[in-house]
């Protein structure tokens, strides 16, 4: 009885310990979300020279950030003109393109900053997984690790004013996508758009569950599990309409919900520090954005809200990433801050100059992200003060969130892959 009872405490405290120990970078920001990986051969400061390698890649742009698993790269592009689409797989080694499978597809209205491949894949170890649309079709497809198409969907038509952006997550055999959609704001003649979170067997692609959500803004955030101590793992995310919401991730049925927290888009995916839940608001004119933290469970409430003001702003599009008891956030227009995630208190904020649409990440104690221009600024996650350690340019710009795994970084600009990193070991050797 003491054996089980270990053994199970044992696979609860894997579940709830940091994610990052995990070697593969399988779904948008890594490992459960969080943006947050161990490895300890990754430079702060780096040129060309010390590239492994960098590839160009096919169709010309895209915002899909690469995924990893074992030595296979993952990853979208696109032709901007043409909208033809292309899944990709590259050799995490050598850059060495393994295969790629192209589709054909019908060119659409987009956000000046979107692509029409802005989805990042989520991948297992059997299969990797994608989406994008057009306005009549949403598209949601699996391959197996060599390329062979294992299913494809037609998930109804697609409803937004800038482009398909979400992206899929993994929860045992669940392909899970929050499918938002827009409600307001369409063209005459466009019916309102329905929105739903729906999960599907991974190996069929065979409809789980669907669980139908308020339509309002088309939100792009992407849910992450979170497990209450002694509970089931729930699936957490946030949209305009729903607010920050709860749902058994093997049923679709919500646990809780905060609603009515949001009264502008939500881009930025939520994540969790300090037993709080963190999630963040905005629109194209930046001045009123938000970020809300919120006490999870039965009872749930705000905690606290930071909105913009001379001492903070909060990020619309890049996602928060958090380093112990403190949350860090890079704001769109040029500036990085750092909250104490318990209290709310707005330790630092500094004024960066540059424009971020991607996602930072953190390696060990070290803020990585790409500014629109491709540069990699590296920031301390330093909750004393604002520390730049570094400004490494890639050349071209960016709208993507780098991948470590096997001791090494990916980045990707709009047309280009590149490795960095590494103590000469073979990526999943």
């Amino acid at each position: 009885m003491r054996l089980l009872v270990a053994a199970a405490c044992l696979l609860a405290s894997m579940f709830a310990a940091d994610f990052s120990s995990a070697q593969e970078w399988a779904r948008f920001r890594g490992p459960n979300g969080t943006g947050v990986s161990n490895a300890d051969s990754i430079p702060t400061k780096w040129t060309e020279k010390d590239y492994n390698w960098k590839v160009e890649l096919p169709g010309g742009t895209g915002h899909s950030s690469p995924v990893v698993w074992g030595d296979k790269i993952f990853l979208l592009s696109a032709d901007p003109e043409t909208a033809t689409r292309y899944m990709l797989c590259y050799d995490a080694n050598t850059g060495k393109q393994r295969w790629q499978r192209k589709y054909k597809s019908t060119p659409h209205h987009l956000h000046v900053r979107s692509s029409f491949a802005s989805s990042t894949p989520a991948v297992d170890a059997d299969q990797v997984y994608i989406g994008w649309s057009t306005p009549e079709e949403t598209t949601l497809k699996a391959f197996d690790h060599d390329g062979k198409e294992a299913w494809s969907l037609d998930l109804g038509r697609w409803v937004s004013q800038h482009g398909f952006g979400t992206s899929p997550i993994l929860f045992e055999d669940l392909v899970i996508l929050h499918n938002s959609q827009q409600a307001n704001q369409v063209k005459p003649g466009v019916k309102p758009g329905v929105s739903a979170m729906m999960a599907f067997d991974r190996l069929t692609g065979k409809q789980v569950w669907r669980t139908p959500l308020v339509s309002a803004n088309v939100c792009y955030s992407v849910p992450f599990l979170y497990e209450p101590t002694g509970g089931p793992p729930e699936l957490i995310c946030t949209s305009t309409g729903n607010g920050v919401f709860s749902l058994d991730p093997r049923t679709g049925k919500q646990n809780w919900a905060v609603e009515g927290v949001f009264s502008m888009r939500t881009v930025g995916s939520p994540i969790t520090a300090g037993g709080l839940i963190f999630g963040s608001t905005g629109s194209g004119a930046y001045a009123s954005n938000y970020v809300v933290a919120v006490k999870p469970g039965d009872d749930a409430e705000v905690a606290y809200k930071l909105k913009n003001s001379s001492k903070f702003k909060a990020p619309y599009v890049p996602s928060l990433i958090a380093h112990g008891n403190h949350v860090f956030m890079l704001y769109d227009r040029g500036f990085a801050s750092c909250v104490e995630a318990t209290s709310g208190e707005v330790r630092w904020s500094a004024r960066t100059g540059a424009a971020f649409s991607g996602s930072p990440i953190r390696v060990q104690d070290r803020i990585y992200c790409l500014d629109e221009d491709g540069v990699v600024w590296v920031i301390a996650a330093d909750a004393e003060a604002y520390r730049l350690l570094a400004k490494n340019p890639l050349g071209e710009p960016s709208r993507s969130v780098p991948a470590v795994s096997g001791g090494r970084m990916f980045l990707r600009t709009y047309s280009h892959l590149i490795s960095i990193g590494g103590k000469g070991e073979a990526v999943g050797g």
